[in-house]
């Protein structure tokens, strides 16, 4: 074939995992991310059952994340003293392994930026579908016009904002807020939580985010604003016990606060023409447990099919979805927030008692572990668009 580029919206995980197979298998990959560089730090994600570890592994990077995971350990639940209520193990919350998110991209990026073209600092204007390809127009650069695009860049999507519409019709607020926010630290190596009716904070740990959940109906407010989100923070945690006060003073001196809303994505389909969504644009379900893992499953299977298709985006993007589809619809069942930032001391109660309980938490990680392999891998050994 003559034309084999492919843009790639989004250079967080899922873009880079799909510029590494896409690469591998002989397309020219271009990837053009929002943000001006690589966005390191955030908050840990983890891969967790055999269809993740069997993608990592034949990406090469199993060791290396292995190498970068941060351990998983067991986070404390706490009351306003301090004392000791439950105890979250890293087992719950850390899969098989976990690592900081800005490890991990930066071990993609590594491993694909000699092969791969990544244009930081730009984002897509329009996607126009031609008998050439898909006619692209930027921000910044000058248009371009590839073979395929695919939108990796995240739950509010802009490639699929451009293709199948505003994001308020698939993105379905959940009642809930998160937030992450660098700080100094101070609070000691142990990570710890407190709960009040529809409010969390946790610390702990010399490096890692303090990290917030709260239940609020959706707000009006600009997410790259720094001062608005502090903002928010400070009005929703005023008055607060345990040690929130103190960490809401460093909150309000950090340059690094993410806040976004808990949500979920679902969309009827994962393609359009010459365009597929990939990770949390087609299937994205916030602080759900999966999202990563999905993402990474997610650019093997695509970059797989284009592959074996030989570059025939009808074919591959039709397979691509229905083997996704089914796959994908653990991110439908759930929402974190309610299990984070309970509504009623009582519901906090009940939370807690999961962690007390062996049996419960038992029950909890198996049906995990059979969403997280509920797929059969194909191998794409050898396939070529070429």
């Amino acid at each position: 074939m003559q034309n084999t580029g492919v843009l790639i919206s989004g250079a967080s995980v899922g873009g880079p995992a799909l510029a590494h197979w896409l690469a591998r298998y002989g397309f020219a990959v271009t990837v053009v991310e929002k943000a001006p560089a690589l966005r390191l730090g955030g908050q840990a994600v983890d891969f967790k059952g055999e269809a993740h570890l069997t993608v990592l592994a034949r990406m090469g990077v199993l060791d290396d994340v292995r190498r970068l995971q941060t351990g998983g350990a067991d986070q404390l639940i706490v009351d306003t003293n301090g004392r000791t209520l439950a105890v979250m193990p890293g087992t719950f919350s850390g899969g098989d392994v976990e690592i900081a998110r800005g490890d991990l991209s930066k071990l993609l990026y590594d491993r694909t930026s000699a092969d791969c073209e990544y244009v930081f600092g730009d984002s897509i204007t329009s996607l126009t579908e031609t008998p050439a390809g898909v006619h692209v127009t930027f921000e910044r650069a000058a248009p371009r016009t590839f073979h395929l695009v695919a939108g990796a860049d995240g739950i509010h999507s802009n490639v699929r904002r451009l293709v199948f519409g505003p994001e308020s019709r698939p993105v379905r607020h959940l009642g809930h807020y998160y937030a992450l926010a660098g700080i100094d630290g101070g609070f000691g190596e142990q990570a710890m939580m407190y709960n009040e009716p529809g409010r969390m904070v946790a610390v702990g740990g010399s490096s890692a985010p303090a990290f917030f959940v709260f239940a609020s109906e959706p707000l009006d407010y600009d997410r790259y604003d720094l001062q608005q989100q502090k903002d928010i923070l400070a009005r929703v945690y005023a008055g607060m016990g345990w040690r929130t006060a103190a960490v809401m003073e460093q909150v309000r001196t950090s340059d690094d606060v993410y806040l976004d809303a808990i949500a979920q994505v679902r969309i009827g389909r994962y393609r359009a023409g010459r365009v597929a969504l990939l990770g949390d644009a087609a299937y994205g379900n916030t602080l759900g447990g999966f999202g990563t893992g999905l993402a990474v499953v997610g650019a093997y299977v695509l970059a797989g099919e284009l592959a074996a298709a030989r570059g025939d985006h009808r074919v591959a993007f039709a397979r691509y979805e229905e083997q996704l589809r089914g796959y994908a619809r653990v991110a439908r069942n759930g929402n974190a927030g309610p299990f984070l930032a309970p509504a009623t001391r009582t519901r906090i109660r009940l939370r807690n008692l999961i962690f007390r309980s062996g049996f419960l938490l038992g029950m909890m990680l198996t049906l995990t572990d059979k969403f997280a392999t509920n797929i059969d891998l194909k191998d794409y050994t050898g396939a070529s668009p070429r």
